[in-house]
């Protein structure tokens, strides 16, 4: 378990939330299932909902804007000192800002951004809202790791934006890195498999710990949501790629026990 009151180190994945286009369905499915307590949305913020554990915030649940055409989507945001200045790395390095930094109603300020590969991630400077409180516990983000088909390409963008480092454990035809700052592994990297589609675009995942992966996997599917990937076990615990009734991908993980 990892609790923060504290703004999250730059680079570092410290907020995800969900924009989908159905937000009353979303609260329902995903409350039960992660053991959420949903906060009231307040018109300023278009009914923008946050979702807590034992009072620390440990998500984000909002409706993609009218007139948008966007698929439901999970998006993984980085902390950052300043977000503007971060905006300006991003383009220099061969990113694309989507949604230039805005304040957001004196939490933070945010902006949206895709990296050259196509994968698409949010920043985020905290002033009163510092992101995640609680993770690496049942119901609460455990991983963010992202998925792209240019891997070189990817590491390079990373890290000179953030500053990231990379410790390469993949092996037999599979490119995969963990990613680490200041010493510490903050998430992953790899190469999307080949049998993706290749609609399928470059994407950070979000990984949500659980206390039992198979029961976890039953309650999606009971509650109208897929299971892409079946639970199965890996070396860091059993894990299942699942969607939400609205077609939102995320990915859940009982994590393998201590040693």
């Amino acid at each position: 378990m990892t609790e923060r009151d504290t703004p999250w180190p730059p680079g570092t994945p410290c907020w995800v939330d969900l924009m989908t286009t159905d937000l009353e369905a979303a609260k329902q499915f995903y409350a039960p299932l992660f053991g959420w307590h949903l906060t009231e949305g307040v018109p300023e913020a278009g009914g923008y909902v946050l979702a807590e554990i034992g009072g620390r915030p440990v998500a984000g649940l909002g409706a993609i804007q009218e007139g948008l055409e966007h698929p439901p989507v999970w998006t993984t945001y980085l902390a950052t000192d300043d977000a503007a200045a971060t905006a300006e790395q991003i383009t220099a390095a061969g990113g694309q800002v989507v949604m230039p930094a805005m304040d957001v109603m004196g939490l933070g300020v945010m902006a949206v951004a895709q990296d050259p590969t196509g994968g698409t991630f949010g920043i985020w400077q905290s002033k009163q809202h510092h992101g995640i409180g609680l993770a690496n516990d049942a119901g609460s983000l455990t991983w963010n790791e992202l998925m792209t088909r240019d891997y070189a390409a990817a590491k390079d963008f990373y890290g000179a934006v953030f500053g990231y480092t990379y410790t390469e454990i993949g092996g037999e035809g599979f490119d995969y890195s963990t990613i680490e700052l200041g010493g510490n592994t903050v998430g992953g990297l790899g190469v999307l498999a080949a049998q993706v589609p290749a609609q399928v675009p470059p994407h950070w995942r979000v990984y949500f710990a659980v206390d039992d992966a198979d029961a976890t996997v039953a309650a999606v599917t009971g509650s109208g949501g897929s299971v892409p990937r079946p639970a199965q076990d890996m070396p860091f615990g059993r894990h299942a790629d699942v969607a939400d009734p609205q077609g939102a991908m995320f990915s859940i993980i009982k994590p393998a026990s201590p040693g």
